[in-house]
């Protein structure tokens, strides 16, 4: 008894230090701005001295991703944790100087506004795009989305430069991009977010595919930044076993957690690969982590992003919020999903670097996996480097303009569209009336790339993205490893 008594004195006597000593830094944070105010030469308002200065002064101490939002970055961050986004509901492509629309959505204000495939938007909202480059045309396109646009647009076959006014409207943005059939039997889902609904969607995708008749599944997360971490337990959950751990939580003001598979939990058998790079992260992470550390999936692509931290969502006053770095996660073998942080960073998480810096693990079948953040794939694959001459038709935007011009004087393709040597002639004639003249040599090692590339646009502009998607995706190098996989058993498979 008297240890318990003389500890929690001790306890108490530490709390009223740590209050007293934040006490006195307010009092000269305080004293100092004051100071500020009254004797700068230039006057300093308090909202950018705050929310431009101070705040994210003392979060960027912790670690990179701890972030303060003022109150207009805050409500897109709410608008981001739901499946809500505001816009005009088109699809474009964005090149150098050129914006093209490809598809207009059923109900949007795009299609409402007759904007059609094949649209070019010359200006936005009095700025000419001819003059930008590609990120300054995407931040353009972004702020476009928050307030009506003015759109100055030329249609194929039309002189006249036509006008339309767009307001953009809240609409659903779903987590599950596309979703096909690779060949018979072999599904392909590509999920671009984490949201609260991506779980139930994915499921809802897999049963339009075929269900649990799929003789296996490509799930492709690359790109895929994270979002909603229920979201990321809820998929995981679609392929293992009840009972099997998914995640580890860990950290100084956290109780250390772990998620698990529910006990009624009745997951798919098929084969699953999963395909990550460098862009995939967080949630993401979660998911191939788990998929591996289980032998559930064979993981191919590019080692992921290595972003681990749990972020704590904070509303502050007047609408603003903070992201707080609060814990850390870990696969089920162990594995932490963040890079290392430097040992001050650590503390400040609340963990400890000894586990990540253990470079080994196993997986539940006794596979070595490696740690030291991210997940490195058991399949690496990079996708292919560019050649000179796909740069090149790349950078001028000729597939898209081709297509475009193609849709507007042949019919309209069907499924079995093929690309024949006459459209390669075509295409030829075109690039060099555009003084794009690749050699011979060149011309025959990228003809089947060409005629790939050729048929996607084309059906982009006529049959809609996803069916562009879908060719395109017969070449991807990464998504072939990835159906290779498929066939062979994940050693130590804990397939349901």
């Amino acid at each position: 008894m008297p240890g318990r008594f003389t500890a929690a004195l001790f306890a108490l006597a530490s709390a009223a230090f740590a209050a007293e000593e934040i006490d006195i830094q307010v009092r000269r944070f305080t004293e100092a701005w004051a100071l500020i105010e009254r004797e700068s030469a230039e006057p300093v308002t308090s909202e950018k001295a705050f929310y431009e200065g101070a705040i994210p002064g003392l979060l960027r101490r912790l670690d990179p991703h701890s972030v303060f939002f003022d109150p207009g970055q805050f409500d897109q961050l709410k608008q981001m944790q739901t499946s809500t986004r505001k816009g005009f509901g088109c699809v474009v492509s964005v090149l150098p100087g050129r914006v093209i629309i490809l598809q207009t959505l059923p109900g949007t204000p795009s299609a409402r506004s007759g904007l059609a495939p094949g649209d070019e938007i010359l200006g936005i909202n009095g700025y000419s795009v001819n003059r930008l480059d590609i990120d300054q045309l995407v931040a353009l396109l972004g702020q476009s989305r928050q307030q009506p646009a003015q759109l100055d647009v030329r249609r194929p076959g039309n002189a006249r430069v036509l006008n339309f006014v767009l307001t953009p409207e809240e609409m659903q943005s779903p987590s599950v991009e596309r979703a096909f059939l690779l060949k018979p039997g072999i599904g392909y889902l590509r999920v671009a977010s984490f949201d609260e609904k991506t779980g139930a969607e994915v499921k809802q995708a897999i049963e339009k595919l075929g269900g649990r008749s799929l003789k296996g599944l490509v799930l492709d997360l690359r790109n895929n930044p994270g979002g909603v971490v229920l979201a990321a337990l809820e998929m995981a959950a679609l392929f293992l076993k009840p009972g099997l751990r998914v995640l580890t939580v860990r950290g100084r003001s956290v109780k250390e957690k772990e998620e698990s598979v529910p006990a009624n939990n009745q997951p798919y058998e098929f084969p699953v690969s999963v395909l990550i790079n460098g862009k995939s992260a967080s949630c993401s992470e979660i998911v191939a982590g788990a998929l591996q550390d289980h032998d559930r999936a064979a993981i191919v692509g590019e080692p992921s992003f290595g972003k681990g931290l749990v972020e704590s969502v904070f509303p502050l006053s007047d609408n603003a919020g903070l992201a707080l770095t609060t814990a850390l996660y870990y696969t089920p073998s162990g594995r932490s999903i963040q890079k290392p942080l430097d040992s001050a960073q650590f503390a400040l998480a609340g963990a400890t670097s000894g586990t990540s810096q253990r470079l080994e693990f196993k997986t539940s079948g006794g596979r070595t996996v490696t740690g030291g953040g991210g997940i490195l794939p058991d399949r690496v694959v990079f996708p292919q480097p560019p050649t000179r001459l796909r740069v090149v038709l790349d950078a001028s935007g000729s597939f898209t303009s081709f297509a475009t011009a193609y849709a507007q004087t042949h019919p309209a393709p069907g499924d079995d569209f093929a690309i024949t040597s006459g459209v390669l002639d075509e295409f030829q004639v075109y690039l060099s009336q555009r003084n794009i003249r690749p050699g011979v040599a060149d011309w025959s090692t990228e003809r089947d790339f060409i005629s790939n590339r050729l048929k996607a646009e084309i059906f982009n502009q006529t049959l809609g993205v996803e069916k562009g998607d879908e060719v395109e995706a017969q070449r991807d190098v990464q998504v072939l490893q990835a159906i290779a996989a498929l066939a062979e058993p994940v050693a130590g498979s804990s397939r349901p």
